[in-house]
């Protein structure tokens, strides 16, 4: 009997373990699409039912302080790191979409979609555009 509960534990952790990695929620290390260098980690999280994101560590140290220079309305010179980039996000299907992200290097602001990569739910795709035109980047899971 005790055997059975330990097994019961063990499968319900590493469902739990399974089910926490295909979810979009969490950490995840900012890559540039140019030059493959990793920028910052942004933490996505739900909040009154809708996706966010906002910058938690920025890996260069000289752009650590900076404020949003560029950024309009209430995100005007507030700094980059704690900047909510990704706002107003709601799952359809399997991506999320609906919302907008922000780019705190030039302050533009695109609408967005995220998704999970389909061959790695450790890879996300974070694609902002403008009408029909678009740019995709890959973004890869932090470790906590």
């Amino acid at each position: 009997m005790k055997m059975n509960r330990y097994i019961l534990v063990l499968v319900m952790l590493l469902v739990t373990i399974s089910v926490s990695s295909q979810t979009i929620f969490g950490k995840w290390k900012t890559v540039d699409d140019e030059t493959g260098e990793e920028k910052s980690i942004v933490e996505i999280y739900k909040e009154n039912g809708k996706v966010y994101g906002k910058i938690i560590e920025i890996f260069d140290p000289e752009k650590r302080d900076l404020p949003c220079k560029f950024c309009k309305g209430d995100d005007y010179n507030k700094p980059v790191l704690g900047l909510q980039i990704i706002k107003n996000m709601i799952k359809i299907g399997d991506v999320f979409k609906k919302g907008t992200i922000t780019n705190p290097e030039d302050g533009k602001v695109y609408d967005c979609r995220l998704k999970l990569d389909e061959d790695n739910s450790n890879k996300l795709q974070v694609r902002g555009y403008i009408a029909f035109f678009f740019r995709t980047q890959y973004w890869i899971r932090a470790e906590d």
